[in-house]
């Protein structure tokens, strides 16, 4: 078709497509830009230059001029031409112009445009379909017959021909039929796979839902882990400062010390010195009478008759002159060590404090609870509660609504200035009458005792009283429920561990407080 031979003239021989902005050689043929100069930058390599459509060499990179005309050429041919469609099939008879086919003909094999189609015969064995560039397929291979029957057995579209054929015994639909029947089986296959589908996006979205959870917590542990390690620098270098200082002090004053036993030293030397001088003196005399009469005082006397000097101590001593360094009280600083360990080991670290609501039902009469179930007050006022078997009836105690029964957990306390007071941990079967209900008078809690500035720890109704003076009111409770830990901690700067229960813990365990009347 001319139409089309003038068509594959607008296309570039590199890019296989239609020119843009084309440009010519020397020797005549024409290229795209873009294509051309990818091909003349190739042959930069090798300083020789040519046509990639007729090989014609040039000496010099050859010098692209716009085909203007071809350019025109191609844009007024473009514009007049319809668009290929979807099917890329044209009508066969439209032999000046590319137009759309929109039906093909099998008797015919001939596809047709909406002009051919109005005039084309209407006969019965003219069987129209959609556009179709292979009408062979749509014929029976034997009989050369258009194929109307499917062959349910043997799963194969078949003409009149065969139907009557070989395929005479087998059971045979038409095709359209047998169409619906498959689409019918396809649509059940859809929905099923759309089911699968839709239950494979829930479960992608479930597992980015949890990864992003994970790269939450992940940063959370990660900002935590880096608050914690700053910290144990921080304590680190604080601990170096207090041991330097404690050392530099010592050496100090050791040197102060040393110094002033030297310099009397020195003055005991010349002394000595002056002494033997005037000692040699008489001894190298020679009237008997002069040596007689010299002062027989102390001043001569046999120094190893001499008590020695209580300022130094005597010469018989002379490594004891001044006290070694204290490197006691430097391994006791170090100590503080041990502590920032035994911190992180008791879980002290725990990001989130435990919230810790108080159990109405637990609380003795004589005993306020604030209306966010955070805060007890000792009263003289009965609050009139209700005697349950839950309730604390001797001592004004009250016990957490959480449980722990596993991990590591920590809350911050803070107790009055004035009055006495405990707090701590216990089992729920902790007695609620008498003096086994008492914090630390049995074997089921463990409490910090405050009272007039005295502080203890007691368990099973034995007794420890802290040597540290504790300024602060503020206390930390830290429970590694695995590791059978409770300890207690001053949240002074920095924290300071006060003591660690051990045990084995074999219930669940409540925070538990008591308040005594300001």
């Amino acid at each position: 078709m001319a139409s089309s031979a003038l068509r594959a003239e607008l296309d570039c021989s590199i890019c296989l497509s239609t020119y843009t902005d084309p440009v010519m050689l020397r020797c005549g043929h024409n290229f795209c830009r873009l294509c051309i100069d990818r091909v003349l930058d190739t042959q930069d390599q090798s300083g020789v230059y040519s046509c990639p459509e007729c090989r014609e060499e040039f000496q010099e990179r050859a010098v692209l001029m716009r085909n203007l005309a071809l350019r025109n050429i191609m844009e007024n041919l473009l514009s007049t031409q319809p668009t290929q469609t979807e099917t890329g099939i044209f009508c066969t008879y439209c032999v000046d112009s590319l137009v759309p086919a929109v039906k093909s003909c099998l008797h015919c094999e001939a596809s047709l445009c909406d002009k051919h189609l109005k005039v084309h015969s209407k006969s019965p064995e003219h069987v129209l379909c959609d556009p179709s560039t292979d009408l062979e397929k749509r014929k029976c291979s034997v009989h050369k017959k258009i194929l109307e029957y499917y062959c349910t057995e043997d799963t194969a579209c078949i003409c009149a021909y065969c139907s009557a054929g070989e395929h005479r015994e087998h059971r045979v639909e038409m095709l359209d039929e047998a169409s619906e029947k498959k689409k019918k089986k396809l649509r059940n296959i859809l929905q099923n796979l759309n089911t699968r589908r839709e239950e494979t996006e829930e479960r992608v979205q479930s597992l980015e839902e949890s990864r992003r959870k994970d790269q939450e917590k992940a940063s959370e542990e990660t900002e935590c882990v880096t608050a914690l390690f700053i910290d144990i620098r921080r304590q680190l270098d604080d601990l170096e400062k207090k041991v330097l200082s404690e050392i530099s002090r010592q050496e100090e004053q050791r040197s102060l010390s040393v110094s002033d036993v030297i310099q009397k030293l020195e003055i005991k030397k010349a002394e000595l010195s002056m002494k033997m001088r005037n000692i040699e003196e008489l001894c190298n005399m020679t009237d008997p009478l002069t040596v007689l009469q010299e002062p027989d005082t102390g001043d001569l006397c046999d120094p190893e008759e001499g008590g020695g000097d209580e300022d130094t101590g005597g010469h018989d001593r002379p490594r004891h002159d001044v006290d070694e360094m204290d490197v006691a009280e430097i391994s006791d600083t170090l100590h503080t060590l041990c502590d920032i360990i035994s911190d992180i080991r008791s879980g002290i670290y725990v990001a989130v404090p435990a919230d810790i609501l108080l159990d109405v039902n637990t609380a003795a009469n004589n005993l306020h609870i604030s209306d966010d179930l955070k805060t007890a007050t000792g009263t003289r006022e009965s609050q009139n509660r209700p005697e349950t078997a839950e309730r604390f009836q001797d001592y004004t105690q009250v016990i957490s609504r959480r449980r722990f029964t596993s991990g590591r957990h920590y809350l911050d306390v803070e107790g009055s200035g004035s009055g006495g007071w405990k707090v701590g941990m216990c089992y729920p079967s902790i007695d609620r009458i008498g003096d086994h209900s008492y914090i630390g008078n049995n074997n089921k809690s463990w409490g910090l005792y405050s009272y007039n500035n005295q502080y203890s720890v007691i368990h099973d109704s034995n007794r420890i009283r802290l040597p540290d003076k504790i300024t602060s009111n503020r206390l930390r409770i830290c429970l590694d429920y695995e590791a059978g830990q409770l300890s207690f901690y001053e949240l002074c700067d920095p924290i300071r561990h006060l003591h660690t229960f051990t045990s084995t813990f074999t219930e669940p365990l409540h925070a538990v407080l008591c308040v005594y009347e300001a």
